[in-house]
């Protein structure tokens, strides 16, 4: 048992080195282009708890502004060396299918889940290690034009639901299941290149107004709780992370605090486990001749 949990941790710790070079990679693309980024989610937790990454965890959140997004989204695919590439949600089959609205930084030469018809519907582009870039967009004022902001994007995300392979009705309760059914009846109707461009247009619709608060357009709807104040996140500071320093939002704590709650408090033992992948995770290193492990 002893020598079987040793060989997951230094599976795990093949893992977080692929993700660190994904991390400096983004890093270094930033700092040269100035563009400003903000670890974000489990990697910033990991940074103020841990000064690294989470002990359990496998995966790379980042997050930036709408016109640094933007910016990173332009300079990326000529910056970012060989064996990374960046993939955006309209690159899948074409755009004519749907993830989620979330770019991300693929770490080529790995593998996360088994082969199965939906990692085949994607073409085997979601089978990898990733950093996950989130965007910040900005909210009205108002708290009605606030949640009407909102409940666009949750009415988008429904509607380009139709075009996954397959739904998972189990997940939902009866009133969310006929939510879901309907939304997505109408959605396969409308081509998914539509839909993207509705998503856009709609996250961007305030950009150009100086309003104080931004919310994460391009997650999953069960996110969109979260509202950060303009302090917290239009700033940023280097935080140190794994021996080396990454920018994170200047109000980290609060950001922390309204993602997590209690964020400092360690979750029990028993979920403290990667949860990203439904494998044994496959990372092959430049040093090495062949592919590693990590136990799931």
């Amino acid at each position: 048992m002893g020598e079987s949990r040793k060989a997951a941790e230094a599976a795990l710790a093949r893992v977080h080195r692929a993700n660190f070079r994904m991390l400096q990679e983004i890093d270094r693309i930033c700092r040269k282009y100035k563009i400003s980024y903000m670890m974000d989610s489990g990697t910033l937790l990991g940074a103020v708890r841990h000064q690294g990454f989470i002990p359990w965890d496998d995966d790379v959140d980042v997050a930036f502004t709408r016109p640094n997004y933007e910016m990173f989204l332009k300079v990326a695919p000529r910056e970012l060396p060989e064996g990374m590439s960046l993939l955006k949600p309209e690159d899948l089959r074409g755009g004519r299918a749907f993830y989620d609205f979330t770019a991300r930084v693929i770490y080529e030469k790995s593998r996360v889940h088994e082969e199965n018809s939906e990692m085949r519907f994607y073409e085997g582009k979601l089978n990898h290690l990733w950093v996950d870039l989130f965007v910040l967009d900005r909210l009205p004022d108002g708290r009605a034009g606030a949640f009407a902001a909102k409940f666009l994007q949750k009415v988008i995300y429904g509607l380009s639901m139709g075009h996954r392979p397959r739904l998972d009705y189990g997940k939902y309760s009866l009133a969310d299941r006929l939510r879901v059914a309907a939304l997505t009846a109408v959605g396969r109707r409308i081509p998914m290149q539509t839909l993207y461009r509705m998503q856009r247009a709609a996250a961007a619709r305030y950009g150009k107004r100086r309003t104080k608060r931004w919310y994460y357009s391009n997650y999953q709807p069960d996110y969109l709780y979260v509202t950060l104040d303009g302090t917290w996140c239009e700033k940023t500071v280097d935080l140190p992370f794994e021996g080396a320093v990454f920018m994170a939002p200047a109000g980290y704590e609060r950001v922390l605090e309204q993602i997590y709650g209690d964020f400092r408090t360690l979750p029990p033992p028993e979920k403290r486990k990667p949860s990203h992948s439904t494998i044994a995770i496959e990372v092959e290193e430049e040093d090495c001749g062949g592919a590693e492990t990590a136990e799931d």
